[in-house]
């Protein structure tokens, strides 16, 4: 309604705007929902054993899983990248010698990220693991067979060895992340980028500088980073407030 009155008002078909004189409820920012350091260490040492899995989740466990789901996981926590951006990544945009890889931004545009060591052996790991989808095997798209991650369903159960895959879905790395931090803080509804938000978090407690934060994550104004982590600046703030002693105690 507002808008209906701004609109003719503007145009001079109306001669006063009663609604703009109508207070609206102040918005509060949400509150950042990220997970602790603990149970980043909580969530990762759960993929790795599947020791709080039900009997059912654990019979889908498979050491597979296992390495792709640590690596996906890492890769969010450790470099801040959206799902779109994952999902996206190609077996040959990823450069061990650097620890860097080339993801789209939102837009189409490439850019280069870069991973720590941590990352760089979970990568590795499941690079190495990783099964190649046939070539020969028309299921496979070349869409699909160049994806970093996929998900693999073998054609031929009596080889073992013959493979379909396609690239992970979004939706499905939506329900890994889920599966996960559910057991971890059922309280938290912790998504995928929830997880880039606990990136972006550990980040700028590290290094107390914006723009870094705003660099890494693709944000084009800064504004949105600082409104997404003023909560954080609050808090160092206080810190900050009882560093200076005025008289010895």
């Amino acid at each position: 309604i507002r808008s209906f009155y701004k609109y003719y008002y503007n145009k001079d078909m109306i001669k006063t705007n009663a609604p703009s004189k109508v207070s609206l409820p102040k918005k509060h920012e949400k509150e950042i929902i990220r997970l602790e350091i603990d149970e980043i260490v909580k969530i990762l040492t759960l993929i790795e054993s599947g020791s709080m899995l039900s009997s059912v989740q654990k019979r889908y466990h498979t050491e597979d899983i296992i390495i792709r789901d640590l690596a996906i996981v890492s890769l969010f926590l450790g470099t801040g990248i959206r799902i779109s951006e994952l999902v996206g990544i190609d077996l040959d945009d990823i450069d061990f010698n650097n620890n860097a890889f080339i993801i789209t931004r939102k837009g189409g545009n490439k850019t280069t990220m870069y991973f720590s060591d941590e990352i760089k052996n979970s990568l590795m790991r499941y690079y190495k693991h990783r099964e190649f989808c046939s070539e020969n095997n028309s299921q496979s798209k070349d869409f699909d067979r160049i994806a970093l991650f996929v998900v693999e369903h073998t054609i031929n159960k009596a080889t073992q060895n013959n493979l379909s895959c396609s690239r992970i879905s979004i939706r499905a790395v939506q329900n890994l992340v889920k599966k996960y931090a559910k057991i971890i803080n059922p309280l938290k509804n912790i998504s995928p980028h929830k997880l880039r938000s606990t990136f972006g978090t550990n980040l700028y407690r590290e290094t107390n500088d914006i723009y870094i934060v705003a660099d890494v994550l693709g944000h084009k104004d800064i504004n949105t980073t600082k409104k997404h982590y003023a909560a954080i600046s609050d808090e160092q703030k206080r810190t900050a407030s009882q560093i200076i002693k005025l008289r010895d105690e």
